[in-house]
Parts: structure tokens; sequence; C-alpha cells
């Protein structure tokens, strides 16, 4: 009796060892398995991570790219026509006309003939005929601001070429003038615009002036 009750236990003790170890390894089977699963699905998580960063980045680059390309060419098309430049003769037409009042008047007439706006700095140098001296200016007829003009628009310059009670010297009649800009320092630029006279000339003597550039030509001709 306690023979076979012996064998009955040695063999149910044995047949829970097997199932006990036919169980751990399916658990260890089972873990690699689930770790297996897992390493594709870290894999593309980690490919589609980074095909994200990189849609990220480039889409990052080109926005900077077309905001950096449309500022420019604003700024540059913003600069390229505000940018004002000094009257010259090459961008002016300059004319010379003769007023009955006041006597021994000449009004200077510069049209801005460019496609930009131009500055009138200072006062014209006038050489008539082959004086070397330019002529002074009336100090008071100064502007509070420089003359400006936009593309079509002219500025003007008061004449006074003799005095009127003849007290006057040196007097001649000029068959030629030229007409000779200021920069913004107002130094004198260029050689000079030939500007017509009448056929007959004009006459000039010591009490030759000039007003500086003005806007009104009534305001020119009134020194």
């Amino acid at each position: 009796m306690s023979s076979t009750l012996f064998r009955r236990r040695t063999a149910l003790l044995t047949a829970g060892f097997a199932a006990a170890a036919s169980l751990a390894l399916t658990a260890c089977g089972t873990g690699e398995n689930t770790g297996a699963r897992h390493t594709p699905n870290t894999a593309a998580d980690t490919r589609a991570a980074a095909s994200g960063t990189d849609s990220v980045v480039t889409v990052a680059k080109s926005h900077r790219s077309t905001t950096t390309s449309k500022t420019a060419t604003g700024s540059k098309g913003t600069k390229a026509s505000s940018a004002a430049v000094t009257c010259t003769g090459a961008n002016t037409k300059v004319t010379a006309q003769t007023v009955t009042r006041p006597l021994n008047h000449m009004l200077l007439t510069v049209k801005n003939t460019g496609s930009k706006t131009c500055y009138l700095y200072g006062y014209p140098a006038l050489r008539f005929q082959d004086a070397q001296a330019v002529p002074p200016v009336v100090e008071d007829s100064q502007p509070q601001a420089v003359t400006t003009l936009g593309p079509g628009q002219s500025g003007y310059a008061g004449v006074n070429l003799s005095s009127a009670d003849g007290s006057g010297t040196g007097g001649y009649t000029a068959k030629t003038l030229s007409v000779i800009f200021q920069n913004r320092d107002l130094d004198f630029i260029g050689s000079g615009v030939k500007v017509p006279l009448p056929s007959k000339g004009t006459y000039i003597d010591s009490s030759l002036r000039t007003t500086y550039w003005l806007s009104d030509p009534q305001d020119a001709i009134s020194w």
C-alpha cells in the first residue's frame, strides 16, 4: 500500500514539473515573439518620424526662400521708384525768357524731363558770353526747403540783368549763356547747359544777380 502510494505521488510530482516547465517555455517563447513583432513596428515608426521631420524642414526652407524673394523684390521696387536724383542738364530742359516787369529781368525755367523726381539744389551759376566770374546770388531769396521737381514739373530762378537807373558799370551785350547746376554739397557740377538768348543778345552790367531756385515764377522775378 505504501509502495503504491509512493509511486502515485512520484508520478504526480513528475507530471507537475513537466507542466511547469512547459508553461515556462511557452511564456519565454511568447515574450520573444512579442519582441520580434514590436521591432518592425518600431522601425516603421522611426522611418515615419524621419520622413515627417524631412517634410517639415523642406516646407520650412521653401517658405523662407519664397518670403525672402518677395521681400527683396518689393524692397528693390520701392527703392527704384522712390529714389530721387539731382537735377542736371541731363534730366532737365532750361529756357530763358526776358520779362517786361520788373525791368531788366529774365526768368530761367527748368523743366524735369526725366522719369524720377529731382532736386534743384542752391542756385544757378550763370556764365554769359566768356565771363569767368559767377554772378552773386540774392541771399534773401533762399527757400526754406530744396526746390523739388517731379517728372514734368518746373522750377524757376529770377535774374536781375542790369540796373534800372543806369548805375551799373561794365555793361555789354551777351550773345550766349550757360547755366551750371549745383549738387547736394552745393558744388557746381558739369560744364553747363547752353541756353538760347534773344537773337539781338541780352544786355548785362555789374548789377547782375540771380535768385535761388524757387517753385513759383512770380517769387523768382520779385527780387
